[in-house]
């Protein structure tokens, strides 16, 4: 009787899937408890972020403040736009070096496999932590920031591409005797390309967003002025970087959205 009640698209739990499911729901409950906020907490911030606004408002438009402020958006844009380019060039070949089915490499994919791995799992501010301490502060280490992001992160998708790609050209082409490299080029490449331009543009707008993040930590651009007034207490500049950021990742995503939609 209690079978017929449930639904047939309804599958039985294996015991083990079951006390998964009961791990998982009890570390929900035990992180809620030690990491969400009590009401008590939000009821005493909230007074403390309301007189935080009002000192921000209204924002700055101070003309000197407002010229520099120009030139680190424009810092960011170029930190953002070279390092997914140079990201972009150099994950084709390791994706290329990393795929499943057309690595010249053989088990030594793997290599670079997990260098993709590394590169996107270890987040982009550590990164950029060591690149400031190696390099230095201001945009160079930024740009190196980016640069190993969009390896990790478009590495990924372009060996997935590779492998997923027709087989029917590249059977074609190996059967002419055409080398790997060959067959990458004329019948691997030509297939994808509408996943690799895709892939690159949210990149972009992934780095636009990273690049203001990485001034943070002194890695040149505009989060670096934001850095700057939330440290000398100047929270009518902080709300003018705030909204000059919220712009530009505004349009950044209206341009790549608008080239997505020409790509298609």
């Amino acid at each position: 009787m209690h079978d017929r009640l449930v639904p047939g698209r309804v599958g039985r739990l294996s015991p083990v899937t079951f006390a998964i499911l009961v791990a998982a729901g009890a570390l929900f409950i035990v992180s809620v408890n030690q990491v969400s906020p009590s009401p008590s907490q939000l009821l005493a911030g909230a007074p403390r972020m309301y007189s935080l606004v009002e000192r921000m408002l209204p924002p700055s438009i101070e003309p000197g403040f407002l010229g520099r402020v120009m030139w680190r958006t424009i810092e960011t844009l170029q930190i953002a736009f070279v390092g997914t380019v140079f990201g972009v060039l150099l994950s084709l070949p390791i994706a290329w070096f990393a795929s499943r089915t057309l690595s010249p490499f053989g088990p030594f994919r793997h290599i670079f496999k997990t260098l993709i791995s590394l590169f996107r799992t270890v987040p982009d501010m550590v990164w950029a932590l060591l690149f400031v301490a190696s390099i230095g502060l201001g945009s160079v280490a930024g740009t190196m920031t980016i640069i190993i992001d969009t390896i990790g992160f478009c590495g990924r998708f372009f060996a997935e591409a590779i492998e997923d790609s027709e087989k029917q050209p590249q059977e074609a082409l190996s059967t002419a005797g055409a080398s790997k490299f060959s067959v990458l080029t004329g019948a691997v490449i030509p297939d994808i390309m509408p996943s690799l331009i895709n892939t690159s543009q949210f990149a972009l707008e992934k780095a636009v967003r990273s690049s203001v993040v990485l001034g943070l930590v002194g890695a040149g651009g505009i989060g670096q002025e934001l850095k700057v007034a939330f440290d000398l207490f100047q929270y009518k500049n902080a709300s003018t970087i705030i909204l000059v950021i919220f712009v530009l990742v505004l349009i950044m995503e209206f341009a790549t959205d608008k080239l997505r939609v020409k790509a298609q």
